[in-house]
């Protein structure tokens, strides 16, 4: 089901639930008057690991959300999720927004705001401290924080990476 760039294949039985993250209206006036177009990037997880992002656009909103929600099914991937928060800390930046994840203590909640919020929820993330330096524009937002998340390791990937017994890093 996942390859090894954390990319999910299929989608057939996972229960995806989206989420708009900002709508975007831009006009074009011509001869004949206003023409309205609406850009929506939209963010589709299971709470539970997987987590996409898309963007569409339509002359109106709930066609643009369609889209966007097509869109984000076809780049689906995985994320490590360790009781209920990240796994270590990550530092992502795209365009001019740079983030910063860390991870929480169980019951500190998800400090992050708007674009990030949609994303870290939507992956099934209840815990993490999360900072944005820079741009605040919510497209270069939520495409760092999933370049960040990608480059989450489980503690068992590290462990087999440092040849380590999975018994040890479970007991102790």
């Amino acid at each position: 089901m996942v390859n090894k760039n954390n990319r999910v294949k299929s989608t057939n039985d996972i229960e995806l639930k989206d989420r708009l993250v900002a709508i975007n209206r831009t006009t074009k006036v011509t001869k004949g008057g206003r023409t309205f177009t609406f850009a929506a990037i939209v963010v589709v997880g299971n709470d539970n690991g997987i987590i996409g992002y898309g963007l569409g656009k339509a002359n109106e909103v709930t066609t643009a959300i369609a889209k966007g929600v097509e869109a984000a099914k076809k780049n689906l991937i995985k994320v490590p999720v360790h009781k209920g928060t990240i796994p270590h800390e990550q530092i992502a930046k795209f365009g001019g927004s740079r983030i910063i994840l860390k991870p929480a203590t169980p019951g500190t909640g998800v400090k992050a705001g708007g674009a990030m919020r949609a994303v870290l929820e939507s992956v099934g993330i209840t815990d993490v401290l999360a900072k944005s330096k820079g741009s605040s524009n919510p497209h270069n937002l939520v495409k760092a924080t999933i370049a960040a998340l990608s480059e989450m390791r489980s503690p068992m990937q590290v462990a087999q990476h440092r040849g380590v017994s999975l018994d040890k890093v479970f007991n102790g």
